[in-house]
Formats: C-alpha cells, sequence, structure tokens
C-alpha cells in the first residue's frame, strides 16, 4: 500500500462522522429518532423554499451552459477519445444514480399520489389519476438529473481540462476555497459530502432488501424476515464488493450493462404483452400534464395552508421537497462519477446526455410498471391499493410484476435487477468514495480502498436497519445535507469562474479545445 497518495484527514474524517452520527442511533433509537425527525421538520418547513428555488434554478442553469459556448469544450485533449460507448455510459450513470429505488418507486408511487393527491384534488378521481401518472415523472425527471449532473461539470473540467489529478469535491471548488482547499475548510467539504452519500445509501438498501424479499417470499411462500434480509445482503455486498474490486472498465461496467439489457427485456415484455394502448396513452397525457405543469409543479410550496379555511396537505413537503433534498445528498457522488465516465465527451454531451438518458430511463420505468399497476387498479384485475394498504408495498409490487405472463420468469427477472441495481449503486459509491480519499488518481483508485468502502457503505446501513433505525440514519443524512445547496452555488459559480479564467488569450493559447476543434 502506497500511504503517500492517501488523504487521510478525509478518510477519518468521514469514518468519525459516520460512527458519530450511527451509533447513538444504535444506543439510544427513540432519542436519536425524535432529535432527527425534529431537525428534518424544521428544515423541510422553513427552507422548503430553497429547495425548490435551487431546483429550478440548476435546471435552467444547465440549459445554459450546454447551449453556451461552454457547451462545447471538450473534456480532455485534443487525442482524447470516450472512454465507453453511448450505450454503456448511459447505462452506468442511470445505474449509479437510480438503484434500486427505481424498481420500488417505479412501481408503486402513483399509488400514493391517487390517495393523497396534490392541488386539492379528490382522491381515486380523474384529475388524482392525471396527478398520479405525472408527479412520478416531475420528480424522478429533469429537474433530478440537473441536480446530479450540476457538480459533474466543474470536477470533470477541473479533472480533464486542467489536469488535476484529483476526484474530490472540495477540489471543484478551488476558485473559491483557493488555498484552504488544501486545508480543513475543503476537508470539510468533502466530508459533508461522504457523509451524505454514506447515509443516502442506506435508503437504498432499505427500500431494496424487503422488495427482494418480497420476491423470496413469492417464490417460497416462506414469510421472510431478518434471516432472509441477511442472506440477501450478504449476496449483494459480495456483487458489489467484487464489482468494486475489478474496477470500473470490469465490474461497473459490465454490472450496469447487464441491468440495462435485463430492463430492457423486462419493460418490452410488460408494454408489447401488457395493455400496450393504455401504456401509450397514459404516459403520452403524463408528459403533457408535466410540460404543462413544469413550473407550477417545481415552485408549488402550499403557502395558503392552515389559513383560514384552507387544510395542510404536506404534500411538497413530504414529497418535491423531501425528494429535491435526496437528490441534493446523492449528486456529488453522481456528479463524481458521470464525470469520471466522460472522459472525450463536450460538456454539452455530457450534460444533455445526463438530462435526457436520465429523465427517459425514468419516464419508461414509471410509464410502463407505474401504468401496468394503475391498469390493473381501474380495471379491476388486482388491487395495488389494498395490497399496499393492508399487506405491504414491497406485496403490492411483487403483485403487480406477478400479473404478467410468464409470471415466474418475469418476478425473477425484477428481482435480479433489484439486486444489480443495489450492487450497482454500491459498487459505484465505494469507488468514488475511494476516490475522494486519496490525493491523487492515476488510473483508478486503490483496490484495498474500493473494497473498504464497499466493506463501509453496507455494514453501518445492514446493522441499522436490524435495529429499526435505518430510516432515522436516511433522514439525519438528509438534514446533514443542507449545506450541500451552498456547495452546489459554489460549483456553479467555480466552474464559471475557471472557464473564464482560461479563455484564449491574445495569443490564442487555451487550456480547452472545442469540440469543432477535433471535426
Amino acid at each position: 500500500m502506497n500511504r503517500s497518495i492517501m488523504d487521510w484527514p478525509t478518510f477519518y474524517g468521514a469514518l468519525v462522522l459516520l460512527i458519530a452520527v450511527a451509533l447513538p442511533l444504535v444506543l439510544f433509537p427513540d432519542w436519536g429518532q425524535a432529535v432527527v425527525t425534529g431537525a428534518n421538520e424544521m428544515v423541510s418547513g422553513n427552507f422548503g423554499v430553497l429547495y425548490l428555488l435551487v431546483g429550478m434554478v440548476l435546471f435552467i442553469f444547465l440549459l445554459y451552459i450546454a447551449f453556451s459556448r461552454y457547451g462545447r469544450i471538450v473534456l480532455g485533449s485534443r487525442e482524447s477519445k470516450a472512454e465507453f460507448n453511448t450505450i454503456t455510459w448511459a447505462a452506468m450513470l442511470f445505474a449509479a444514480g437510480i438503484g434500486s429505488s427505481i424498481m420500488y418507486w417505479g412501481t408503486i408511487e402513483w399509488a400514493f399520489y391517487y390517495q393523497d393527491p396534490p392541488f386539492g384534488a379528490e382522491p381515486g378521481s380523474t384529475e388524482a389519476i392525471e396527478w398520479a401518472t405525472t408527479y412520478g415523472l416531475f420528480h424522478w425527471g429533469p429537474i433530478a438529473w440537473a441536480i446530479y449532473c450540476l457538480p459533474a461539470i466543474p470536477i470533470a473540467y477541473f479533472f480533464y481540462v486542467r489536469k488535476r489529478p484529483v476526484l474530490k469535491v472540495s477540489e471543484a471548488c478551488r476558485p473559491i476555497l483557493k488555498h484552504h482547499t488544501d486545508g480543513w475548510l475543503g476537508t470539510v467539504v468533502d466530508v459533508l459530502f461522504m457523509f451524505g452519500l454514506l447515509g443516502g445509501a442506506g435508503t437504498t438498501m432499505a427500500l431494496a432488501t424487503p422488495l427482494i424479499g418480497a420476491g423470496f417470499t413469492h417464490f417460497t411462500g416462506i414469510e421472510a424476515g431478518m434471516g432472509v434480509y441477511a442472506v440477501i445482503l450478504v449476496i449483494a455486498t459480495a456483487i458489489f464488493g467484487v464489482s468494486a474490486y475489478t474496477g470500473l472498465r470490469r465490474g461497473i461496467r459490465v454490472l450496469s450493462n447487464v441491468n440495462f439489457w435485463l430492463s430492457v427485456v423486462l419493460l418490452g415484455f410488460i408494454f408489447i404483452v401488457g395493455p400496450t394502448v393504455f401504456l401509450s396513452n397514459t404516459m403520452m397525457n403524463s408528459i403533457g400534464m408535466l410540460a404543462d405543469n413544469f413550473f407550477r409543479m417545481g415552485m408549488w410550496s402550499e403557502p395558503f395552508r392552515n389559513m383560514g379555511p384552507f387544510e395542510q396537505t404536506g404534500f411538497p413537503q413530504d414529497w418535491t421537497i423531501f425528494y429535491w433534498a435526496w437528490w441534493l445528498v446523492y449528486a456529488p457522488f453522481v456528479g463524481l462519477f458521470v464525470a469520471r465516465i466522460s472522459r472525450g465527451r463536450s460538456i454539452r454531451e455530457m450534460v444533455l446526455g445526463t438530462l435526457i438518458y436520465g429523465t427517459t430511463g425514468c419516464l419508461l420505468y414509471f410509464g410502463i410498471l407505474g401504468n401496468f399497476g394503475l391498469y390493473l387498479e381501474l380495471s379491476g384485475q388486482y388491487s395495488v391499493v389494498d395490497t399496499m394498504n393492508n399487506v405491504s408495498p414491497e406485496a403490492a409490487i411483487i403483485g403487480t410484476v406477478a400479473q404478467v405472463p410468464l409470471s415466474g420468469l418475469f418476478v425473477l427477472i425484477f428481482v435480479l435487477l433489484a439486486v444489480i441495481f443495489l450492487a450497482t449503486t454500491f459498487d459505484s459509491g465505494s469507488y468514488i468514495l475511494a476516490s475522494v480519499c486519496q490525493k491523487y488518481i492515476d488510473d483508478e483508485p486503490e483496490r484495498w480502498n474500493r473494497l473498504f468502502w464497499a466493506v463501509v457503505l453496507a455494514t453501518p446501513s445492514a446493522v441499522l436497519m436490524f435495529l429499526g433505525g435505518l430510516e432515522t440514519l436516511q433522514t439525519a443524512s438528509i438534514v446533514g445535507g443542507f449545506p450541500l445547496i451552498f456547495i452546489m452555488a459554489m460549483l456553479a459559480y467555480s466552474f464559471t469562474k475557471a472557464v473564464k479564467e482560461d479563455m484564449p488569450n491574445s495569443f490564442g493559447q487555451k487550456y480547452y479545445i472545442y469540440r469543432e476543434d477535433l471535426d
């Protein structure tokens, strides 16, 4: 092991912060839950508008960057070529950014909106159904992927254009932090990002493990308990541990490609043999609703709640603001990963690719799996809502997939996808955590470092899941991610400041090249 390349303050700082938060939740779960819940209510209630504003501003800023002259900048030198083909690149960024959560919410989220719709709609009404099929596309759509993509721009620029051999959020903030980047302030920025990822990873595990367990119950008839969950976690940890150890080009790339093709098979089969006309019409209607109400949905803060005759639904706080906070927690990780896999592409290709491929992938999951469940509900063939309310959301999800022909095969594919999505999120996460903990990266982070963070990602989440404190850790990570709002602003400003400094001088010399320079 080459100790000189390790950034030990960041390495130990992230571990200490994780232990400092997780240990009280293990020892004093009720007290920890009360404190964290109170903090979450304070942040979402008092600063919810700030989250909404950040989401919309980042989306507009990304579009400006993509179509400005900065979008033509190539991430690399004149000799640089795209490291991965477009399908593999899209599959990797989608798998890293979404994980098993898309399997869960893509199938069942509509049912929550159907029963508790926004904008005062009557539950179960036609209006409620239209919002139910639209809001999932909104929450997992362009704004979410814009939040993910923003950190990728300055990080990729500094890594591939300015040739800084470091994949760190703090390094991308150097134009603002200046010499403090190499001191305690830079370490704090990186540690906050790592804590958010460590807590956010628990969310993916909390959703994926019971979902996979429900698949086990479907096949065996045995109720999944902690023993089954333990086996699932061991298998998933082994998969993403091996993937992280083998590296980006073999393990992570291969798993992402497998994910992509299994998703094509699952969604394509349901679309073709299922209610194709209903799915097509509902998706088109939802896209129209989203286009027509995009800014209304993005800025709705329920300002008249608890005033006079107006009742508080809490919809923006419970859903939109929560989602924007969740995306912010994951954003530096996804941004770092997207930056790492985007060598040879222009900034415009990276931005538009992330927005379009990410949004399209989510649209297909919500539009096919989610709307298939809605069709079953409305046609009376299978009540997703009753199963969700009386058994569990996981049982409703597996029950939905089980309604397709060849149900045994496609429930198996669904469960395999959930396992692999969990693995791709964690192997990408461990790869990036290892990168942040090194002072420089020659090709890839040290293998022992990647494997170490793969275990660290899994272990605290597993312990807290068995103790029932995983939801609290998730909430704590989102509260702890509040400073990321300001870090995102720093990243946006740092990029624009850096490219302006690097513009061609009177002699035509410059750091970067444009796409047309290579044509």
